[in-house]
């Protein structure tokens, strides 16, 4: 268990120095026309896709995809939480890494968000979640519904990446200035030099990558994910039943503990009060996200980066769908607005 608490710890302090915001990658391609975000996730899940089949290959890790595809519940939950991310000031995991920094907007939204999530699941809502997420197809992943190799898959996407990479890197305002400081050290490579989204985006796909055989060892499996541990740190709190705490929890709970860490050596960990306004959009949003995670099947990270990187049909139908859902929230929280 405690390597979910390191891998979670390594995790957290790479999202906050990096600024590794999901929720920006969605909004910024509609808000501001900027892709480099989402090229950043891209990267994550390549990395993450590439090193996943390899590992099966190897056979270090022997997982296949548990679930059918529900489709109405993933287009339905994924649409829903694309709303809540973008209420909430962040996505499930960028809640977690955000509550680090003393953002009580965060802690309000996680809360919400944990709450939800567990009531979807056995809560009052439960038998709402379990009618919607029972009508499903047996399909599971793309190479197994069109019998290609997944390695064609894998190939295409690294392709895709590399060339939105290297389009991205060559554009003027895409450089990064040199700093001028003559600083030098683990402390100032740490807490004080500009992270590099692409640079973090590797980072993420690598942590992403081995938390498969950390989780598997456990019993646990799948790889990073953000939303069954969250809902099962509130069924623990409410119920006291140890049989929901596993390496998940352990992960979330790091990635609070390094982004807090981070955030503290970087000088940028505060205790921010938000006006009233903030607060409701977080009540709303945690709600929105809490239901539209349980709905989906997962998060921005367990659908978004991590389904992705395996090619179900839950992961590549959600993420368009959770894109969709932050533009609509984005043209009325920020667009309209202007």
């Amino acid at each position: 268990m405690i390597t979910g608490l390191l891998c979670g710890f390594v995790f957290g302090f790479v999202l906050q120095r990096g600024r590794f915001c999901i929720t920006g990658a969605f909004r910024d391609m509609y808000v501001t026309k900027s892709k480099k975000m989402f090229i950043a996730l891209l990267i994550a899940i390549s990395v993450q896709s590439v090193g996943f089949f390899l590992f099966k290959e190897w056979g270090i890790i022997a997982v296949e995809p548990a679930e059918n595809f529900a489709p109405l519940a993933v287009i339905v939950g994924a649409f829903v939480f694309g709303i809540g991310i973008v209420l909430a000031g962040g996505c499930a995991t960028g809640t977690w890494y955000r509550a680090g920094e003393g953002l009580i907007g965060s802690w309000v939204a996680l809360i919400f968000y944990m709450l939800f999530s567990a009531m979807m699941r056995t809560g009052p809502l439960g038998d709402f979640n379990t009618a919607l997420r029972s009508i499903e197809i047996e399909q599971r992943t793309l190479y197994q519904s069109f019998g290609i190799s997944p390695w064609i898959l894998v190939v295409l996407l690294s392709a895709i990446t590399i060339w939105a990479t290297y389009h991205q890197l060559i554009k003027p305002q895409a450089k990064i200035a040199t700093l001028k400081a003559k600083k030098s050290g683990i402390a100032h490579l740490l807490f004080e030099k500009r992270w590099h989204p692409f640079v973090t985006a590797i980072l993420v796909g690598v942590i992403a990558l081995f938390a498969w055989p950390l989780s598997l060892a456990t019993g646990r499996e799948f790889g990073l994910g953000i939303t069954g541990p969250s809902a099962n740190i509130m069924q623990y709190l409410v119920i006291g039943d140890t049989k929901f705490i596993n390496w998940g929890v352990f992960l979330v709970l790091g990635i609070l503990l390094g982004s807090f860490v981070a955030a503290k050596g970087s000088n940028e960990f505060r205790f921010r009060v938000p006006d009233v306004k903030t607060i409701l959009y977080s009540v709303i949003g945690g709600t929105a996200m809490g239901i539209g995670a349980s709905l989906a099947g997962g998060c921005s990270i367990g659908n978004g980066l991590v389904e992705t990187a395996f090619f179900s049909w839950q992961g590549w139908v959600s993420l368009p769908l959770m894109i969709l859902g932050t533009w609509v929230a984005a043209y009325f929280t920020i667009v309209r607005r202007r």
